[in-house]
């Protein structure tokens, strides 16, 4: 088992570039082509080993996983878009071991001062959490 595939990626090791990689992987239907990654990437136009590098560091990091097809290599995302972001919150709220109440309280605080409904919507997460759901 390679080292990307048996380790948890590290969600706050990624660049610009290396996250529109992942954006264009999470809107395919399917493993992409190096080239089709290439073609996804709308913001301007990267030679084919810029992306090559990037999908490499992406499967390095565990981020990706890639399939042999022919002579080339597919990728795929080995993390959604929704853990993605759930890792980067936990990252965030707790760099140095457990979060302190005032760091949870100004999450909190916040996600109630963007949107009142997202304290209850927490709410019933973790009740159904604690249920067993």
């Amino acid at each position: 088992m390679s080292r990307a595939s048996s380790t948890k990626p590290k969600v706050d090791s990624l660049g610009e570039l290396e996250n529109s990689v992942l954006e264009v992987l999470w809107g395919a239907a399917g493993p992409l082509s190096v080239r089709e990654v290439a073609a996804g990437l709308h913001r301007r136009v990267l030679a084919y080993t810029t992306v090559l590098t990037v999908l490499d560091r992406l499967h390095d990091k565990g981020f990706v996983v890639r399939e042999k097809d022919g002579r080339a290599f597919l990728y795929r995302p080995r993390i959604g878009r929704e853990a993605l972001m759930g890792e980067r919150a936990v990252s965030a709220l707790s760099k140095k071991g457990a979060p302190e109440s005032a760091v949870l309280m100004a999450f909190l605080d916040s996600a109630e001062s963007r949107d009142p409904r997202m304290l209850d919507e927490l709410a019933a997460l973790i009740a159904a959490r604690r249920a067993g759901k």
